[in-house]
């Protein structure tokens, strides 16, 4: 991917990984649109980066990711490369659990929902690009589940299981589709302070490997579940989950 030349929307760019990957984009010289649901850290964004464009959208809603395709074609139709970044993830008991379903429904709308039908409902759009792509933001939890967070292991095994699809069912269009698999990564993701990657070391990575040319890209040890083997993805498992 030359990261220089495309106009970049991102889901969940307000914050995070969305935010820093933005950041890469926009130094390198591509248009840059964040989504997001919230319009005061959109606001933040857009002061703190001009040039970056805005749009309010809650992608956990089937109506506003219609809308979301619809405002691109009008006001930002050379929209070539699509990022499905925005995620939430909640730790929980399943044994004591007190939440209610929809806020478990939630997590999974954000996480699974979004990017399958954001991916389905701009695929039209992005044949008619030049070097169209969609970016898919999955875990190395989807290899490795975390017991505490089961929903959001899951939905990101999803994912995972749904780009490969994508890829092989546009292999004859100009589509590339990409997986990020980012690990442990500090930022708010599931609560401040809960995640000791450094942020900004590994969005360059993942710059690094997009322009490279990579269809899947891990770093640290996000790169190491996805490369396991089954035996050692279970023993993972057992050492990561050993305290919960």
């Amino acid at each position: 991917m030359n990261s220089a030349t495309n106009t970049v929307l991102i889901t969940g760019g307000a914050s995070g990984i969305g935010l820093a990957l933005a950041e890469r984009f926009l130094q390198a010289g591509s248009q840059v649109i964040v989504c997001g649901r919230r319009a005061d850290k959109l606001q933040e964004v857009k002061e703190r980066h001009p040039q970056i464009r805005t749009r309010v959208c809650d992608v956990a809603q089937a109506s506003e990711r219609v809308a979301l395709l619809n405002w691109v074609k009008q006001e930002a139709p050379d929209v070539n490369v699509l990022i499905n970044n925005a995620g939430i993830q909640r730790r929980m008991s399943l044994v004591n659990n007190e939440d209610s379903w929809e806020e478990h429904r939630q997590e999974i709308a954000i996480n699974v929902d979004a990017p399958i039908h954001l991916s389905i409902l701009f695929i039209p759009h992005l044949l008619e690009k030049d070097q169209p792509a969609i970016v898919n933001v999955s875990s190395g939890l989807a290899f490795a589940p975390a017991a505490f967070a089961p929903i959001y292991s899951a939905t990101k095994a999803a994912v995972h299981s749904f780009t490969q699809s994508l890829r092989h069912q546009v292999r004859d269009t100009p589509i590339r589709v990409i997986e990020i698999v980012p690990p442990a990564v500090n930022t708010d993701l599931g609560g401040a302070g809960l995640h000791t990657w450094g942020l900004h070391d590994f969005a360059d990575a993942m710059m690094q490997g997009l322009q490279s040319g990579a269809m899947e890209i891990g770093y640290g040890t996000s790169e190491t579940n996805r490369n396991a083997s089954r035996t050692e993805l279970d023993e993972i498992f057992v050492r990561m989950n050993s305290r919960y």
